[in-house]
């Protein structure tokens, strides 16, 4: 997971987190794009491109992950698990899509049922 081609584009995660289904995107705290599922969040990014792309992964992977260059602790969110993730990191952009997709899982998984039957038309 550790090889890297290029500069991320952070625009192709943010359509990544705008197809997901029943996603919400709004503006929180004058400067960040946050990114939510049954109005909880499961992606942030800076309204500036390129600027920070934060979101939260599994709980085993958190350490694993913020050993990579260009992945640190989210500021605020890393009790929760959250990272943060620089333009230039050690991630490919299929391997950073994956795990803005997992973030999107994580947090649809902690909605209550109803939500989820709601979220999924059933």
């Amino acid at each position: 997971m550790a090889s890297k081609a290029k500069k991320l584009s952070f625009a192709k995660l943010r359509e990544v987190c705008a197809a997901m289904p029943a996603a919400t995107e709004d503006v929180k705290w004058g400067a960040d794009l946050v990114y939510s599922i049954g109005g909880k969040m499961f992606a942030v990014t800076g309204l500036e491109v390129d600027s920070k792309f934060a979101f939260k992964v599994e709980d085993d992977r958190f350490l694993e992950l913020t050993d990579i260059p260009g992945i640190a602790p989210s500021p605020y969110l890393a009790r929760m698990k959250w990272v943060q993730i620089a333009p230039d990191c050690a991630l490919s952009q299929e391997d950073a899509a994956a795990l803005v997709r997992r973030s999107y899982e994580l947090v649809f998984a902690k909605l209550t049922k109803k939500l989820q039957r709601e979220i999924s038309g059933g």
